[in-house]
């Protein structure tokens, strides 16, 4: 293992009975690393975040976590991470302090330091107006503050960022990479999960799972550098109707709808100029203004369909 790893995992897997939810997973995040999980729902995200942070244990395969074996010293590799679950995994009844100053007792964090680490988490998470309420009232933006709060009291040297951003407002998604970012600029490794294709733009280096595999790694620059089997092209208009109308035929594999334009997948080998000019004919004849542009841009999004789909249905 490098010494700048933050994580490292190898061969991991877990089955639940006949059910593999995760196999052969080989990972590695560096210190002061920001690394993207994705997926789809089912895709084996939560299974993997869980195993590499010790609350389920693999059926095989090993993980280390900041230079401690997870496997044979679990304990002492916890005491080095923090963890903010998908779910508010807090206690409901307590006040948001209370749960802070519970969750610091159970990393032995005392003295005078208890009373920093609160200070900072009830200033930089921006929570000292709720510290007094009881959390099971707060709004959900506010229990993910308290949530990665409670996770960050210890100064973790990794943490474990679960679907952090879900359902909160685009403000707060915003604070949150802010920390995520300073949090890195220090040296912690962060892994996090997320469905969010714009978040996926914010980490240094992203693996996909699909049915519990990684399919594809690397940075978002290098994947979004990856051809296509279906080639992209996308139509400008001021009717989005007649756009769809136009991209239509055996040739098109899927229509995806954009303010003011249409993007389309072609089937794999089809002639992208001939198709353009095809379709741009045929608006000519309609007189309706119309603009093919037929290299845009790709978002990961993009990416990640196409190498899905090269994938195939399972049986």
């Amino acid at each position: 293992m490098a010494e700048a790893s933050a994580i490292v995992a190898h061969a991991l897997g877990r089955r639940f009975g006949d059910f593999t939810a995760v196999r052969g997973l080989e990972l590695e995040v560096q210190r002061g690393e920001v690394f993207g999980l994705l997926g789809a729902n089912g895709a084996g995200k939560t299974t993997a975040i869980r195993m590499l942070c010790g609350t389920l244990a693999p059926s095989e395969g090993s993980v280390t976590v900041a230079g401690v074996d997870m496997l044979r010293h679990a304990r002492r590799a916890r005491s080095r991470i923090g963890y903010v679950t998908q779910r508010f995994t807090l206690y409901a009844d307590l006040t948001a302090l209370e749960n802070l100053r519970l969750q610091a007792g159970l990393y032995d964090v005392r003295g005078t330091r208890l009373a920093e680490r609160l200070d900072w988490a009830l200033e930089r998470l921006e929570l000292r107006a709720a510290a007094g309420e009881r959390a099971g009232r707060l709004p959900l933006g506010f229990q993910r503050r308290l949530a990665v709060a409670a996770a960050l009291l210890h100064q973790p040297d990794v943490l474990f960022l679960d679907e952090p951003t879900s359902g909160i407002d685009p403000l707060a998604r915003q604070r949150l990479w802010e920390l995520v970012y300073e949090l890195s600029a220090q040296g912690v490794g962060v892994l996090v999960t997320t469905h969010y294709m714009d978040e996926a733009l914010f980490c240094d280096r992203l693996a996909l799972m699909d049915r519990g595999a990684v399919v594809a790694g690397g940075t978002p620059q290098a994947l979004l550098a990856r051809p296509l089997a279906t080639p992209l092209v996308e139509l400008q208009g001021p009717d989005v109707a007649l756009l769809a109308a136009l991209a239509g035929g055996p040739q098109v594999h899927e229509r995806l709808p954009r303010a003011g334009r249409l993007r389309v997948r072609l089937q794999p080998g089809t002639d992208v100029a001939a198709w353009s000019a095809a379709v741009q004919a045929e608006a000519a004849r309609r007189g309706a203004p119309l603009q093919v542009l037929a290299a845009p841009a790709l978002e990961l999004e993009d990416v990640f369909v196409d190498i899905i789909e090269r994938r195939g249905v399972p049986a």
